[in-house]
């Protein structure tokens, strides 16, 4: 973006039916850039026609495409990979200017979003089902994975292109169509994949994308011909999509809220425990619903480990994503900071020990930023707000806990399970945390343990509704059904009515 464009308020549009579709209601929100808080574009809010529209033109298309044969499909995955790459830096920008993460961190962003086009691309292999000769005298049986039909997805704004393509690009893998209702907040690069997605040549109303907020996601939940819903948000928010949409049939997948521990053992090489804790908790400014929240000093290591914490927090370099060498730019929103900053009110409160204390940062040349400083709690209880909540900022919390089983035990009585990750250098220790540990996503020396695309994502407890996690083999079974077939031909009936339960031949 040239810098004659940068103080240019950009008009963002819907995606509907293979082209830019200006919004009709007259409603518009307003995007920032968080580096500057200042207003950049306005996305128009869908009404209840609009949404319908995109619906129409997804069921329209599914038809034609869930008849097209997977290798015509991933052909155009191939195509749309080639795209993404060619326009990485392109869109890259437009995260960070929406977000305000480094534009390090978002090139990262859409490698990722790429690597799920890479296993989408292998969709015929990934389709293939059973079959078994002679499974009784004369009959032979095997299964289908079919399409579900329209699905919708609702996507957060931390990750503007690579929670998209966990969603949209292998639902439309799998013959089915789609619409995406991302983030207000960050709504510039989700359309940019869909102008790209049409470009690589896929039919018009497979992709769509109708920009709103509550409104616009409840006109979705409700529409009759929306058969199912890929969620990731708030754990209030996904569980509201998750049962209003159970109750009116449809299929739903919803993850929710964090709160992610990082157990340091006693053995554990502590240089490696602080850079995975420094790059995990105020990486993105902490909106990362991978991010560590919570550092458990097993025994002894506490001290230490804060010690060498301190300093590395206090020396965080922060401002505006565009610029280079840094570790960390601004938060969302003014709204979202003051919520931060908040929580460490609270934690002040409380009882905790604020040994830095990120409030009131500023960077020079953009104090009108929304940027807060990193902030580390010792001496933080299970029963604090700072620690039952998920802040998404800035802030981690140091625990200290006597001894593993007391580690796993913490870990445990959370309410959301979405990640964790055991430092060690004691392989039993590992095992016994990897085996008792009530999480999703287990990661040993792994700082932020993000499965990769032929794996699949999504936590326990309350940051996951529904049965299927994302991405992966997971998700050809979300966006499937399954059917099977048992087959006979007349020539092989050899006698009349049968009246016993059919049993294979001996």
């Amino acid at each position: 973006m040239s810098e004659a464009n940068q103080g240019a308020v950009r008009q963002l549009s819907h995606f509907i039916d293979g082209q830019s579709a200006a919004g009709v209601s007259g409603r518009f929100n307003d995007v920032y850039d968080p580096a500057q808080g200042r207003v950049t574009a306005r996305v128009p809010v869908a009404n209840t026609a609009e949404v319908a529209a995109a619906v129409a033109a997804a069921k329209a298309a599914f038809p034609a495409w869930s008849e097209a044969p997977p290798l015509k499909r991933a052909r155009l995955m191939f195509k749309f990979k080639e795209l993404l790459e060619a326009h990485l830096d392109e869109i890259a920008e437009l995260i960070t200017r929406d977000h305000g993460k480094l534009l390090s961190d978002a090139r990262g962003e859409v490698m990722r979003g790429i690597e799920i086009v890479e296993f989408a691309c292998g969709i015929p292999n990934l389709l293939k089902t059973d079959f078994t000769d002679q499974s009784s005298s004369g009959v032979d049986s095997w299964n289908l994975r079919q399409p579900l039909g329209v699905i919708a997805g609702v996507t957060p704004f931390n990750f503007p292109v690579v929670v998209p393509c966990w969603m949209f690009v292998m639902a439309a893998a799998t013959g089915n169509t789609f619409i995406l209702k991302p983030s207000e907040r960050t709504p510039s690069s989700s359309i940019r994949l869909a102008e790209l997605f049409m470009e690589a040549g896929f039919p018009k109303g497979i992709f769509n994308v109708v920009n709103g907020n509550k409104n616009t996601v409840d006109a979705l939940i409700q529409h009759p011909d929306v058969v199912a819903m890929s969620v990731v948000a708030s754990t209030p928010v996904a569980e509201y999509i998750y049962a209003e949409g159970a109750k009116r049939g449809k299929r739903v997948q919803a993850l929710g809220s964090a709160k992610n521990h990082l157990v340091v053992m006693p053995d554990a090489n502590l240089d490696q425990a602080v850079d995975a804790l420094i790059n995990s908790a105020y990486g993105s400014a902490g909106e990362r619903c991978m991010a560590t929240s919570v550092a458990v000093a097993v025994g002894g290591v506490a001290d230490e480990l804060i010690e060498r914490l301190a300093p590395r927090v206090r020396a965080l370099r922060i401002g505006a994503g565009m610029e280079p060498d840094l570790d960390m730019g601004p938060l969302i929103s003014a709204a979202h900071r003051t919520k931060v900053q908040g929580y460490i009110d609270a934690g002040v409160e409380a009882g905790a020990k604020l040994v830095v204390d990120g409030r009131g940062h500023t960077v020079a040349g953009h104090e009108e930023g929304f940027f807060l400083g990193g902030s580390l709690f010792d001496n933080v209880q299970p029963d604090m707000k700072i620690y039952r909540d998920e802040i998404f900022g800035p802030v981690l919390s140091v625990v200290r806990v006597p001894d593993l089983a007391s580690a796993i035990a913490l870990v445990n009585a959370h309410e959301l399970g979405n990640c964790v990750t055991l430092f060690t250098a004691d392989g039993a220790a590992a095992r016994t945390f990897s085996r008792q540990i009530q999480i999703g996503m287990v990661g040993i020396n792994v700082p932020s343990p993000v499965p990769s695309a032929w794996h699949s994502f999504g936590g326990w407890k309350r940051s996951l509704f529904g049965d299927h996690h994302a991405y992966g083999e997971e998700a050809v079974r979300f966006y499937t059904r399954y059917k099977s077939v048992t087959q006979r031909w007349p020539d092989s009936i050899d006698k009349g009515a049968e009246f016993a339960m059919p049993v294979a031949a001996k």
